[in-house]
């Protein structure tokens, strides 16, 4: 019997012996997900290590009797976690069910991974190429004492930062740049041209909610690897006065990878909304 490894290495899956693809007529199916990425490689499906996608995957082929292609919004990098994250498939029409998928999955997947809606969508639907804007948002904790509540989903950092300084730093990156500075080039085929890193920054400030806790939010048309990371990185730097915020546009501008060494930890970090309706913003 033909068996493969699921992203739990500890596990077995059968879907090789599932039709290659639905059978009959399909459904295109959108769900958004929640999950914490603390315990998991990524979301990207990655046999032989335990990613979000991968379990998600391994579950739909299971509850719907064939194998599953998966699409997401954003590939979050291991550690970083979703509250937002858009998934599309299809569905063989007469096995789906929204409701009982949706109770389906998180008998399966929870309590790391949450199915919070799952629903119908045009046949033409991709979770990746239909998004028009992306959020995200970290969490700082900005206190000498450390605190055991939110130790997984925030940067603990004890020196004292300058509120004012971090937000005066959020104005440049609004618009559309390119943030080479900010970003890790993507591999690419010999010959193949480089890919563009310009990305749109709609919207981008820092709130303090209380109790040490800073909060960055960031929407844009698009992401690329470690943009968010390295952005509050950066942030966290001009509130130390190792960086003036006025020093943060000629960062862009320089497109110097150099320029921003420090990258925020991932756990701070969670992909919070995704946007399918109104303009696109270039790539």
């Amino acid at each position: 019997m033909s068996r493969r490894r699921t992203t739990d290495p500890d596990q077995y899956s059968l879907a090789d012996n599932y039709p290659a693809a639905p059978e009959g007529p399909v459904v295109r199916v959108r769900a958004t997900v929640a999950y914490d990425g603390s315990e998991f490689r990524g979301f990207a499906p990655n046999d032989g290590v335990r990613t979000v996608g991968g379990s998600l995957r391994d579950a739909l082929e299971r509850v719907l009797g064939h194998r599953v292609e998966l699409t997401c919004a954003g590939r979050t990098d291991s550690g970083v976690h979703g509250w937002g994250q858009v998934i599309s498939f299809d569905a063989t029409a007469d096995r789906f069910d929204a409701e009982q998928l949706s109770e389906a999955l998180n008998g399966i997947c929870g309590p790391t991974i949450a199915v919070r809606e799952v629903v119908a969508a045009e046949p033409d639907f991709d979770a990746r190429f239909s998004a028009t804007r992306r959020t995200y948002r970290y969490t700082v904790l900005n206190s000498v004492v450390p605190n055991p509540f939110v130790v997984s989903t925030a940067w603990h950092v004890a020196q004292p930062l300058d509120g004012s300084a971090m937000v005066l730093a959020c104005d440049p990156l609004i618009g559309e740049h390119d943030f080479a500075a900010f970003c890790r080039r993507p591999k690419r085929p010999d010959g193949d041209p480089e890919a563009s890193l310009v990305r749109r920054v709609l919207d981008a400030r820092w709130d303090d909610l209380g109790d040490g806790l800073l909060r960055f939010e960031i929407t844009a048309n698009a992401f690329c690897h470690q943009m968010v990371r390295s952005i509050v990185g950066l942030m966290v730097a001009v509130g130390r006065g190792k960086v003036r915020a006025g020093e943060v546009a000629e960062i862009i501008g320089s497109g110097d990878r150099s320029r921003v060494p420090d990258l925020a930890p991932p756990h701070g970090l969670c992909l919070w909304r995704v946007d399918f309706d109104g303009p696109r913003y270039g790539p």
